[in-house]
């Protein structure tokens, strides 16, 4: 079984995982534009923003492909984590694209979004955008 977990590093600890992606420098933050803000990576319109990303379709596909290998190699289940801030953007459009992408494998996976439902984080939480 391959999980794939998304996660917000100010909700508290990263889940235990056998690869863990921290988003909060690389992706552009959907938090920043008033019209995504309050919506989640499950929308299409953040999943879109969060996908066009430059570096976010080959980490996604990096990290299944980096899932199956180490599943494959060492017959044990493997956890896959994606955290940015809140746990309700980045990290849960990354999870959604990781998954889509193992399910094309015929293998076991499942997909959990562990903050998505907690409030949004406080603006000091977040650094201005840069991209």
């Amino acid at each position: 079984m391959i999980t794939v977990v998304s996660f917000g590093y100010g909700h508290g600890q990263p889940p235990v995982a056998e690869a863990t992606y921290d988003l909060r420098e690389i992706l552009r933050n959907p938090f920043h534009n008033p019209e995504l803000k309050h919506l989640t990576g499950l929308d299409a319109a953040v999943y879109e923003h969060v996908m066009e990303t430059p570096g976010a379709e080959p980490l996604a596909q990096v990290a299944a492909w980096m899932a199956v290998g180490l599943g494959e190699s060492t017959g044990t289940d493997i956890t896959i984590a994606y955290g940015c801030v809140g746990g309700r953007h980045r990290s849960v459009g990354l999870a959604r694209r990781t998954h889509e992408l193992l399910l094309l494998t015929n293998r076991p996976v499942a997909i959990e979004h562990r903050d998505i439902d907690k409030p949004l984080l406080p603006p000091g939480f977040h650094r201005a955008q840069t991209a």
